[in-house]
């Protein structure tokens, strides 16, 4: 199950363009997202965890720049809801770690 499985959303809420300029928090709220900040390795810049039910987890590394999580937040949620969004920065990326059954 995907996270736009489990979501009532219009279709014009998922575009690039909206997941770009919508305000994160909003982003956040609006596709039921939790965060959880916690102390986390100097490279870690974030991760996304979708729960058995359905609904999903954003973990926000503490100390890391604000533009950073805003960033790799919106990346993950492009991710999730299969909306394009532009490359992050080389030096960033995603990884797709499948479930253990």
């Amino acid at each position: 199950m995907t996270v736009a499985q489990t979501c009532a959303i219009p279709q014009q809420r998922k575009t690039t363009d909206y997941l770009l300029d919508a305000p994160l928090p909003q982003l956040l709220a609006e596709f039921a997202v939790d965060v959880s900040v916690l102390e986390a390795d100097p490279g870690f810049t974030g991760g996304a965890y979708v729960r058995d039910d359905g609904s999903v987890l954003f973990v926000r590394p503490s100390g890391r720049p604000e533009a950073e999580w805003e960033m790799m937040a919106r990346a993950m949620l492009g991710r999730l809801l299969r909306v394009p969004l532009p490359e992050l920065p080389e030096m960033y990326q995603l990884s797709v770690i499948p479930k253990q059954v």
